[in-house]
């Protein structure tokens, strides 16, 4: 994508070629993903970002941005603050996509910039030249209207219907769409900002937010500890609060409100719960945002303000282990953080790890067996279907956008090397070691190399009766599991496993199967391990017995449509229509475009679900899926 850019007295860039204020064109230096690569990985190289924080590092941002509807563009200005890592330099570069900049300055005078030509997905290098005298640069900009990290919807695309709504997606490289800084996880950095809106509207950022602020299109917000990038978050529309706990909330539109804090009221137990095992919370409050369906992901651990997906509001508490994994992160992602995106495990494996534990503090240990069986199966769905290179935990992501390698790995593979981990050692000094690590490396970004040395200094030396490199290596750097690894196992479903053996073999019919008492987890067990082809006739049974195609819950309704699309069961077709183009979370959707890739009237249905969808999807969840429907 091309974006023309403003042109100035002073100041002229296009996204093929640089131009500096004295009028001098030069082509940027800086090595793209595109280039080939070498065959050795250097430890702690960011191969995703442009930027020279090795040099010059940027360590607080002030944010002055206007929100415009109509044009779909946010405008306005950051300010950089940074600090000299190289005395002698004199050069900050920062990472952009599709940005118009017109004007870069700094002590208020303008200073001479360079925007290079853009890379496939990484965007373009803008380079600056620093004054001598200084720490702090001024950047005047404005985004696309097609910004991948930011999506604009439209008052028919929102509960409501009055209003249109905006909410930005940093993770992994998008940050960048919208405000020019290094775009790496390794930099960390506070940030200020004043946000203009229309007046009916509310802004909120994952930093300190006042629920009880006037609205009146200026809002003023701190995030004071340092963070990196990819948890930059900004969200717009008309919303509202409600207290769940003292240092929890939920904002959302006003027709899910009380729902959603009601769904999400143990928020405030699991946060509770969290810090008695694993160390003080670090960020104060812990608000939640619900976002419209639209949102690509579960949930994005935004420090302060988790943005959550509608999609797990089960009218149950069924689906809150989402909830559990974001509030997670608030110790493992934002406070110890990954510091390139091949280190992606510690951020996902740990929380992964996490999850279960507060799961099974706060729900019992009966719930956390059936998730961790769940957890694994669909680690081994990814390990079967992935190539042997990406089963890796220290995953090597060169020349390789991150957006396209997130799987159940670095999630579930984490979090089962944790749990063997805790099984080897005990979980009383496992829970001694996580607690240090945390205190050790207490908002700071680290690579694997890192992790295995304190682990070997530390948790290793102290039992290397039951501890090896070895192991530890094999779990890092091997595709697959390795063998003996733990294998969660629940009792509860054992009966599950009966049933669906009894009715599979005519024993019993569905309408018989005694599912009174079976939770969420039992259905998906039951549906997730049916044989690959089932007859219409078993189909038609098991919707007639539960009702399945009409299913509410977001996770059961996605298990059944795409065992009804591998077996063409078309009384399903009418809600899978529905279900695609009503939400656009990309675990539940993804598999269903590519089932239905498979055959050229899959591919017909396919076409005319994301058609209609399309423009009401996030950016991330159609570059996802176009594949499937050309």
């Amino acid at each position: 994508m091309t974006t023309k850019l403003i042109m100035s007295a002073v100041v002229c860039c296009s996204l093929l070629m640089g131009c500096s204020p004295n009028g001098k064109t030069e082509q940027t230096a800086v090595v793209t993903a595109s280039e080939a690569v070498s065959t050795e990985i250097q430890v702690g190289k960011d191969y995703h970002s442009f930027s020279n924080p090795d040099e010059v590092k940027v360590t607080n941002l002030v944010l002055d941005l206007t929100v415009d509807f109509e044009q779909k563009m946010l405008s306005g200005s950051v300010q950089l603050d940074y600090k000299r890592v190289l005395p002698s330099a004199d050069k900050l570069v920062l990472d952009t996509r599709d940005l118009t900049i017109t004007n870069v300055s700094a002590n208020g005078k303008t200073i001479p910039f360079v925007l290079a030509s853009q890379d496939s997905f990484l965007g373009a290098a803008l380079t600056i030249d620093l004054p001598q005298v200084g720490d702090s640069i001024v950047v005047q900009y404005h985004t696309s209207p097609q910004a991948s990290g930011v999506q604009w919807l439209t008052p028919a695309q929102t509960a409501g219907k009055q209003h249109p709504f905006l909410f930005t997606q940093s993770q992994a490289i998008h940050a960048r769409s919208f405000i020019p800084l290094q775009d790496s996880p390794q930099v960390r950095v506070t940030y200020q900002a004043t946000i203009r809106t229309p007046e009916a509207l509310l802004a909120v950022m994952s930093a300190a937010n006042d629920p009880n602020t006037p609205r009146d299109g200026v809002y003023e917000f701190s995030m004071p500890q340092p963070i990196p990038s990819y948890l930059i978050a900004l969200a717009v529309g008309d919303l509202h609060f409600k207290a769940m706990g003292e240092r929890t909330g939920v904002y959302s539109e006003a027709s899910i409100l009380d729902a959603a804090a009601a769904e999400f009221a143990d928020t405030e137990s699991m946060l509770i719960a969290t810090e008695k095992t694993f160390g003080p919370y670090s960020w104060d409050r812990y608000d939640l945002l619900i976002l419209p369906p639209s949102f690509p992901f579960g949930g994005m651990e935004n420090p302060r303000l988790s943005f959550i997906t509608p999609t797990v509001i089960a009218g149950d508490k069924s689906l809150v282990s989402l909830i559990a994994h974001e509030l997670a992160h608030s110790w493992s992602g934002n406070t110890v953080t990954n510091a390139t995106w091949r280190d992606l495990w510690l951020n996902e494996g740990f929380t992964t790890y996490l999850t279960y534990r507060i799961m099974e503090m706060v729900y019992g240990e009966k719930r956390y067996a059936m998730e961790a069986v769940l957890g694994r199966q669909e680690l081994q769905t990814d390990i079967d279907n992935l190539a042997k290179n990406d089963q890796v935990l220290a995953i090597d992501l060169r020349g390789r956008d991150p957006d396209d390698v997130f799987s159940n790995i670095p999630y579930e593979k984490g979090a089962l090397f944790l749990r063997e981990l805790e099984q080897k050692v005990g979980r009383a000094e496992f829970d001694k070691f996580l607690l240090a690590y945390f205190k050790h490396f207490n908002f700071q970004s680290i690579t694997t190399d890192e992790f295995v040395a304190y682990l070997q200094d530390t948790l290793v030396k102290e039992h290397s009766d039951v501890l090896s490199m070895g192991r530890i290596n094999e779990w890092i750097h091997s595709p697959g599991v390795p063998e003996n690894a733990p294998v969660p196992q629940s009792d509860a479903f054992t009966v599950v496993d009966q049933a669906r053996a009894d009715w599979l073999a005519g024993a019993i019919e569905a309408k018989d199967i005694k599912v009174k008492e079976w939770v969420t987890h039992q259905w998906l067990y039951f549906l997730n391990n049916m044989p690959e082809k089932l007859s219409q006739k078993q189909l038609a049974e098991l919707d007639d017995a539960f009702d399945l195609t009409q299913s509410h819950n977001n996770e059961i309704a996605h298990s059944w449509l795409l065992i009804s699309v591998n077996n063409w069961y078309e009384p399903a077709f009418t809600r899978l229509h529905e279900y695609l183009v009503s939400i656009g979370r990309n675990k539940l959707v993804k598999p269903l475009y590519k089932a239905l890739s498979h055959t050229a009237e899959g591919k017909k249905m396919a076409q005319k679900a994301f058609t209609e969808a399309k423009d009401g999807y996030h950016p991330l969840t159609v570059k996802a899926n176009e594949g499937f429907v050309e």
